[in-house]
């Protein structure tokens, strides 16, 4: 039955509201006004007598990652730098990095003077491919990354067996994936570290800020220096005016603390997150269940998974449709139905227009070095056909109810039915 579709003028399936993000808690107004009242605003002045906020949020997210060892960060990207650095990654050294992620899983191994060295992705999972890594590896690796990417768990016994093989550290990138677990464990402390992203998109948010988990002490110490101007926190009682970060000189840093106001915020989210991880995951099986039977895919995680989070909903459309109209057609027809942006996944990062180390005369002093990271050179067909042929939908609209859930799968159901108004357009 034909149906006008939206975008070219019919009614659209959905015409309400949609779950905004970020959603503070009962908390999140208090604690900000406790801060702002408090005169430390910062970890790095002196101390008012109490715990910090950072501290107090780096002890309860260790304990809800049941890590030993929890050192926050102004970003995610810092938090990705930090731990391969503190891994001992240095300038020349080569790392693994997926193909198919946001832009900082590289640029956090350009920041440290280090090489990207891209590989594919599993079709499945969208994770990186264990065998692509393992072919990946030379006398220069350094270090090995991957990324729970969108929805999925990385293959990690796979990965941390071609770590401990070759005798590398692996560093779990969860920025997507705060809360999820393998094996019954939380993500990031299958390898030597995890790093998080805080940052205003993801499922536990303060707007920008990250985390670095890991059970490995001077991992926690190296990263815990490198993050505050070569200075680590006391581990006694501070008294009020004095400062808590000491100057211990062992290894020189930068400045990438978390302020006492992001600290509070996460603090605030910390509690609803376990909540809406799981309402989106049931949202995410109503939707794979009624668009399977529409022959779209969602993404697979690896075995192992037993607890997925979503950060994104992804599903991959039939190559039938997209010889019909393109991937970016379909998105802005679904969009149009919808009322919120339905997307393809990122670009792959050989071919990323935000991954380019030629743009910035920093990396350009050797030219060695500028064709090293040059990201053309990696062939990357799994992470093309994906970003081709997948769709994704942000992890908020996963808290509407199960009616509004519904509505996407019509959306979808509707687009596919009337696929011929987007056909494309014949040359002349």
């Amino acid at each position: 039955m034909m149906s006008s579709l939206a975008l070219l003028g019919g009614n659209a399936v959905a015409s309400h509201d949609w779950p905004r993000w970020p959603q503070p808690g009962e908390r999140a107004l208090p604690l900000l006004a406790d801060v702002l009242n408090s005169g430390r605003w910062t970890v790095s002045c002196p101390s008012r007598g109490v715990p910090s906020y950072e501290q107090r949020f780096a002890e309860a997210y260790a304990r809800f990652c049941q890590a030993r060892f929890c050192i926050p960060t102004a970003s995610g990207t810092a938090s990705l730098a930090i731990a391969l650095e503190a891994c001992g990654v240095g300038a020349g050294d080569e790392v693994i990095v997926p193909g198919l992620s946001w832009v900082a899983s590289a640029s956090a191994v350009l920041g440290i003077n280090a090489v990207p060295v891209l590989v594919d992705v599993d079709p499945a999972s969208y994770c990186v491919d264990p065998a692509a890594v393992k072919g990946a590896i030379t006398s220069r690796t350094r270090a090995i990354t991957l990324v729970h990417a969108y929805s999925a768990i990385a293959d990690v016994d796979a990965l941390a067996a071609v770590a401990s093989d070759s005798g590398l550290p692996l560093v779990e990138d969860c920025a997507h994936a705060h809360g999820a677990r393998f094996q019954d464990r939380p993500v990031g402390l299958s390898g030597a570290a995890g790093a998080f992203s805080m940052q205003g998109s993801k499922l536990l948010t303060s707007g920008e800020g990250g985390a670095i988990v890991t059970d490995d002490a001077e991992i926690a110490n190296r990263a815990e220096h490198l993050r505050a101007d070569g200075r680590t926190r006391s581990r006694g009682t501070v008294p009020a005016g004095q400062m808590e970060l000491i100057e211990t000189a062992e290894l020189m840093g930068s400045n990438a603390c978390l302020s006492e106001f992001h600290a509070a915020v996460l603090l605030d989210q910390l509690d609803l997150l376990e909540a809406q991880n799981a309402t989106r995951a049931a949202a995410a099986q109503q939707l794979t269940e009624r668009l399977a039977g529409l022959g779209l895919r969602a993404q697979q995680t690896s075995p192992g998974t037993t607890r997925r989070t979503y950060y994104r909903y992804t599903v991959q459309v039939p190559d039938e449709a997209l010889s019909i109209a393109p991937l970016p057609r379909l998105a802005e027809a679904i969009s149009a139905e919808l009322g919120f942006p339905v997307t393809p996944t990122y670009p792959p990062l050989n071919d990323n227009p935000l991954h380019r180390p030629s743009s910035r005369r920093r990396f350009a002093a050797d030219p060695d070095y500028l064709l090293r990271v040059s990201p053309a050179q990696f062939p990357l067909p799994a992470a093309k056909h994906i970003h081709d042929s997948v769709l994704t939908i942000g992890h908020e609209v996963l808290l509407a109810e199960p009616e509004h859930i519904e509505e996407i799968a019509l959306a979808v159901e509707k687009v596919l039915a009337n696929i011929s108004q987007l056909a494309r357009r014949q040359p002349a």
